[in-house]
C-alpha cells in the first residue's frame, strides 16, 4: 500500500496539534493479508482514523472494539498509554483514507484512555459537499472532545466550484489535496500535498479545476515542543526511552504498570524498535 507521510515534514513538524499525517491510498488490498496492523503502544495523543474508502476493525486496551468507515470518525485519546491494532475487514477490496495525530498539551498528556465515535451530517453546497470531523467549519461543529482549539474536515468539490471558507485567524491551516488540480488562495496546490496557511487568515479561498477531495486541518499554534519516536510522544529523551522499557516489559512479563493489551486481539504484540544512537531532540 502507498503510504504518503505528509506530516511531520522537514520544514514544518505540526500545524495545530496535528503532529502525524499518513496519507494512503487508494489502493487494491491483498484478500489474504490486507491491512495487519497488530497491537502497539500510543503514549501523549490522540488517534484520529478517516476513510475515503474500505473499512478497518479497531480493539484496544481501554475496551473499546469498534469499525472505521468513511465519512465516520475514530478518535482515540491515548493519554497515559494505550495499545491497539487495526485490520483491514475481510470485504474489504480497496483501502484509500488517512491516519492523523494530535499532540496532548502537557497538562491533558497523561489523561485517562478513551475513545470516540461520531458520523458527522453532510454539509452540502452549491457545487460542494463537507464533512467537519473536528472542531468548527461551514457552520458545523463536531461534538468529539480534543484537548486544543482544531478543526478538521473533508471536503468534495465539484469542477469549477469557487468555495470561500471562514476560519478562525487565530489558526494555522493545512489543506491536504487527496485529487484533483486546486487552486488556495490563487496558488495551485501540489496533489498528495499540504497547503500552508499562516495564523492571521480569516478566510480560505478555494479554487476547483477539476473534481477535487481534499482535507481541512487547522488549529492554535501548539506553543510546545515535543519529542516523537516510534508511537510515543514525550517532552524528553529519558522520557520516551521509559515508555519504550514498560511496553517492553509488558511484552516480556506479560503485564505492566503503564501498558495493556486489547483483549480478544487474534496476533501477538509488536516489539519496540531499537532506539537511536543519539539523544532524541525536541521539536515544534
Amino acid at each position: 500500500m502507498n503510504v504518503r507521510r505528509t506530516l511531520p515534514q522537514r520544514q514544518r513538524t505540526l500545524i495545530g496539534a496535528w503532529c502525524f499525517v499518513d496519507h494512503y491510498g487508494p489502493d487494491p488490498v491483498d484478500p489474504e493479508t490486507g491491512m495487519v496492523v497488530p497491537p502497539h503502544p500510543h503514549t501523549g495523543l490522540q488517534t484520529v482514523s478517516w476513510l475515503f474508502s474500505g473499512e478497518i476493525e479497531h480493539r484496544d486496551s481501554a475496551g473499546h472494539h469498534a469499525f472505521v468507515r468513511p465519512g465516520e470518525v475514530n478518535l482515540m485519546t491515548a493519554g497515559r498509554g494505550i495499545s491497539h491494532s487495526e485490520y483491514s475487514t475481510p470485504g474489504t477490496k480497496q483501502l484509500h483514507g488517512a491516519q492523523l495525530w494530535l499532540a496532548l498539551p502537557d497538562a491533558h498528556r497523561d489523561v485517562e484512555p478513551g475513545f470516540e465515535h461520531y458520523a458527522p451530517p453532510l454539509m452540502i453546497g452549491d457545487g460542494w459537499v463537507g464533512q467537519v470531523f473536528i472542531g468548527s467549519l461551514l457552520g458545523d461543529t463536531s461534538p468529539v472532545q480534543t484537548y486544543s482549539p482544531l478543526v478538521g474536515a473533508e471536503l468534495h468539490l465539484e469542477p469549477g466550484t469557487r468555495l470561500t471558507l471562514g476560519v478562525d485567524p487565530a489558526f494555522e491551516h493545512g489543506i491536504l489535496l487527496d485529487r484533483g488540480v486546486l487552486r488556495v488562495d490563487g496558488k495551485p496546490l501540489e496533489r498528495n500535498g499540504l497547503g500552508y496557511i499562516e495564523p492571521g487568515a480569516s478566510t480560505i479561498e478555494l479554487v476547483a479545476e477539476s473534481d477535487v477531495l481534499l482535507l481541512v486541518l487547522g488549529g492554535a499554534p501548539f506553543g510546545e515542543q515535543i519529542v516523537m519516536w516510534w508511537n510515543f510522544i514525550g517532552r524528553e529523551h529519558d522520557e520516551v526511552v521509559e515508555y519504550r522499557t514498560r511496553w517492553q516489559h509488558l511484552i516480556e512479563a506479560g503485564s505492566d504498570e503503564r501498558f495493556s493489551l486489547p483483549g480478544g486481539d487474534p496476533l501477538p504484540p509488536l516489539p519496540a524498535p531499537a532506539l537511536p544512537n543519539a539523544r532524541m531532540v525536541k521539536r515544534g
